[in-house]
């Protein structure tokens, strides 16, 4: 039985090998078919890697809040309801009426902390640009007031040190916690830990490092965050007390805000937080969360919108979904290709079977009974799939590399991918040969013998 089916599949490769560019013409639609779904796979991997990634460097359950310049429309809008709602109707009056604003604060960040329950971590920053100055090396980075919680929300791991303590918090200290590329850029050779910087007129003693988070240019342009590897971060009341703190200017404000002459006021805000983070116990609970925060800031603020609300996991979550559509799409697109390829297989394999009648009758009546002519065009339609199928799988990754590299789309080819694409070209060619193989099966010999 084995040295029978050895022998078909021996004619079968004879004749694949007797007509090379049919057999090859005949295995394009699998290659291509094969090459389509590994590709696609590793694009649709890539993506939902790239989505999980970017959801641990935003955090999990948090809200994003960051200051705006008031939008005129919405002040319009505000101010027109106001005046309806008093009775006013004198657009004089109206013109000098506007409403302040403290703009984004601590005070809103602790009244946050302290009245909404499913609030479990707030995280408070503060971001300005100063000269860093340590022995012959400069460069303007970024000193980011922070909390201890933001080291938490952000995934960021302090490699070498301490985070800051309770009473360095409290007092505001003059210490520092650095980024791994600050490092790099300032202390090559010798541990940083303990060292002096200076960050424009403060010196900072160094207490920690944080390990090197990897983010992609993507990324960093998708979700709006910065490379917390070139930062320096210190306590937040180290930042209000050592640095501006632009919630002083909230009376030099306050005093231009009405101008000498009938002059429309000014609407100028000076937000003391560069941006609040706020993360809920759970995920169900962040939409409800975020309308109860907005409603409470409107309050805070005079009915001032000079802030935006942002929930990064749920807009995440969203570009998954259409990432997913869009591999779908292009997946059944694949699958077509496949279809098509099986198709051609069948077609150029009854056109065979056609050709081929005289040779079914003489191997017929030599002995070779049905299943033998079963088996040898179903042993060559399997072969022109799984040739197709490997050179297919080729192709796959290589387009899985380009794309990667020039395109810039992270893609990943796992191996479940190209069995899933071996053990489709088999299918493809078992299924479709079975109808060609079994026609030359049922043929009757002396028939064949006389076919010219």
């Amino acid at each position: 039985m084995l040295d029978r089916n050895f022998n078909n599949l021996y004619i079968a490769l004879d004749s694949l090998g007797a007509n090379r560019l049919r057999s090859f013409l005949t295995a394009l639609g699998i290659i291509f078919g094969v090459a389509a779904v590994i590709a696609m796979l590793a694009i649709g991997r890539g993506a939902q890697a790239e989505i999980l990634d970017q959801m641990k460097l935003v955090g999990v359950n948090n809200i994003v809040i960051k200051p705006k310049a008031e939008d005129k429309k919405d002040g319009d809008q505000q101010q027109k309801e106001s005046d309806d709602k008093s009775g006013n109707s004198n657009g004089k009056a109206a013109a000098t009426k506007a409403r302040f604003s403290k703009g984004l604060s601590i005070a809103d960040a602790e009244s946050i902390r302290r009245i909404i329950p499913t609030v479990a971590v707030i995280s408070p920053e503060m971001i300005q640009e100063q000269d860093v100055i340590y022995a012959s090396k400069s460069s303007k980075l970024k000193i980011v007031g922070v909390e201890p919680a933001f080291f938490e929300i952000n995934n960021i791991t302090i490699g070498a040190g301490t985070v800051f303590n309770q009473r360095q918090r409290i007092a505001g200290e003059g210490v520092c916690i650095i980024g791994s590329d600050v490092k790099r850029k300032f202390f090559i050779s010798e541990d940083p830990i303990g060292k002096t910087i200076k960050c424009g007129d403060q010196w900072l003693k160094i207490i920690g490092v944080t390990e090197e988070k990897t983010i992609s240019k993507s990324t960093k342009d998708n979700l709006g965050i910065r490379d917390y590897n070139l930062d320096i971060y210190i306590p937040i009341q180290t930042s209000l007390i050592r640095y501006k703190n632009p919630s002083l200017y909230l009376g030099a404000g306050e005093n231009a805000f009405f101008s000498n002459n009938n002059q429309q006021p000014g609407n100028q805000i000076f937000h003391q937080l560069d941006q609040l983070v706020i993360q809920v116990h759970e995920s169900e609970s962040l939409s409800e969360s975020a309308t109860i925060i907005s409603r409470m800031l409107r309050r805070r603020h005079n009915d001032v919108l000079d802030f935006e609300i942002t929930i990064p996991e749920q807009l995440l979550k969203q570009q998954q979904k259409t990432k997913d559509v869009f591999n779908i799409v292009l997946s059944a697109i694949a699958g077509i290709s496949l279809l098509v390829g099986g198709i051609g297989i069948m077609n150029i394999m009854l056109a065979s079977v056609l050709e081929r009648t005289r040779e079914i009758g003489i191997r017929m009546a030599l002995g070779a009974q049905k299943k033998d002519i079963v088996m040898q065009f179903l042993f060559e339609a399997v072969l022109i799939s799984l040739t197709g199928g490997i050179i297919g799988v080729i192709l796959g990754v290589s387009g899985a590399y380009l794309v990667d590299k020039l395109a810039d789309i992270h893609t990943i080819v796992s191996g479940i991918s190209i069995f899933i694409s071996f053990v489709l070209a088999s299918a493809v060619g078992l299924i479709f040969g079975i109808s060609p193989a079994r026609k030359a099966a049922h043929k009757n010999p002396i028939e064949c013998l006389r076919h010219d």
